[in-house]
């Protein structure tokens, strides 16, 4: 039956299956795992593909597609399973049968050497597991150390709510491989998958969650430094005049600067350490562990030792994260006080300029008042010169008296046209100034 329904969003499928998309191994004991972590850059992602894709057609099996995240079949020999995630890649090589010692005969021992020389990346975990049936193994874990762990402390734990026992040192052994040995009761093939999946995520997200803690340990005389200075600052703040505040200012920035340089460059990695860290805890919730008389749980190991390193991380992401603040906060107070300070010798210009702008305005008067009397000047002058001219020709004028009449007129016309430019020169001016 169909239904006439709008089109499916475009990430619908791909999102519906992405819950189906990496489901465990079903795995059956006894049998021998190896697994690999990569961190791998993303110039490298298409190289990656075209080796998983490489080791499949060598067996004659169908290749992922180009654009495949995760890959499994199996290739004869050996099962493999290819993950790839965000941050790294994770392989897995499954050896089914039985052995005498897992870590003596691992199951990447049968891959091609060829082919495991040309993997690219840098390994972050690397770790060997063997899967055994019930009895396999020693009884007391003082004898599967010294037979299988060179005699190293073991930590361990009932695991699945009893179905299964697994036991690791946490050490990376001569081969550059650390090892797990798992001892199957009661679990179903997919029981058992997923339990050593989490296994293997423990393993791998925990030292993806310790990348952090180099970078924490390096950041810290850093962090030192940079308060050492925000206190020098601050301190001269106190008593700084306004001819030290732009020196103050500059320093603030320059300290901000790099504090932020610093958070923009590490904020990632203490993020993900956070992230990962979650989820190992949350891998060894899922284990639902029980006591072995004498050995540490995972979760105690964790704890214990995992616990410290991210409690350290945290403290300086909060450190630097609270440094950015206070220096955000003496910033903005500095630059009010620079600013209050530009205030004042903005208003000190604004007043002097007014003060310039009045003795202009005076002198201007001045200047159009002997402008008046000058033209009065020249021009009752030149009257007198015509008055003379006319008595000359016969007219009876008295100069004197013509030119003594004519001063008022000719003061009164030169005030009004002074007066008229004036007007005219403000009316240009105006659209300028507006």
């Amino acid at each position: 039956m169909s239904f006439n329904l709008p089109a499916d969003h475009p990430q619908r499928l791909p999102l519906h299956n992405e819950v189906h998309a990496r489901p465990p191994e079903a795995l059956q004991a006894p049998l021998r795992l190896s697994f690999l972590a990569l961190i791998s850059e993303s110039t490298e992602r298409e190289r990656e593909i075209a080796l998983v894709r490489e080791l499949a057609e060598r067996y004659g099996r169908a290749p992922p597609p180009p654009d495949a995240n995760h890959y499994s079949d199996n290739l004869g020999p050996f099962r493999i399973k290819w993950e790839r995630h965000t941050e790294f890649t994770r392989y897995k090589f499954i050896a089914e049968g039985a052995f005498d010692d897992p870590f003596a005969q691992p199951a990447i021992q049968v891959l091609p050497p060829d082919w495991l020389a040309a993997l690219s990346g840098r390994v972050i975990t690397a770790a060997h597991l063997g899967l055994q049936v019930a009895g396999a193994s020693p009884a007391d874990p003082g004898e599967v150390a010294a037979r299988y762990f060179g005699g190293n402390t073991l930590i361990g734990s009932g695991v699945a709510g009893g179905g299964a026992v697994a036991l690791t040192d946490f050490r990376i052994h001569d081969d550059g491989f650390s090892r797990y040995l798992v001892e199957n009761q009661r679990m179903s093939r997919r029981q058992a998958g997923r339990m050593i999946q989490r296994l293997m995520e423990i393993e791998t997200y925990r030292m993806l969650a310790l990348l952090a803690l180099p970078v924490a340990r390096q950041l810290g005389p850093s962090l030192a430094d940079w308060e050492g200075q925000l206190v020098e600052i601050t301190t001269a703040m106190a008593g700084a005049v306004e001819q030290d505040e732009p020196l103050l200012l500059d320093r603030l920035t320059r300290l901000s600067a790099a504090i932020e340089s610093s958070l923009s460059s590490t904020h990632y990695r203490f993020g993900a350490a956070n992230a990962y860290y979650e989820l190992v805890d949350r891998r060894i919730a899922e284990l639902r562990e029980e006591r072995i008389q004498g050995l540490q749980t995972f979760e105690e190991f964790t704890e214990r030792r995992l616990a410290p390193a991210m409690n350290t991380c945290r403290w300086i992401g909060a450190r630097q994260q609270s440094l950015s603040e206070r220096v955000a906060r003496a910033s903005q107070l500095l630059s009010t006080r620079v600013d209050i300070t530009r205030e004042k010798q903005n208003h000190a210009l604004l007043e002097s300029m007014n003060r310039r702008a009045k003795l202009q305005l005076r002198l201007q008067e001045t200047v159009e008042g002997l402008s008046v009397a000058a033209i009065t000047y020249y021009v009752v002058g030149l009257i007198g010169y015509a008055a003379k001219g006319l008595k000359a020709g016969g007219m009876a004028l008295d100069p004197d008296i013509v030119m003594g009449l004519s001063i008022p007129l000719v003061a009164l016309a030169a005030a009004l046209g002074v007066r008229q430019i004036r007007r005219m020169v403000k009316r240009e001016r105006a659209p300028a100034g507006g």
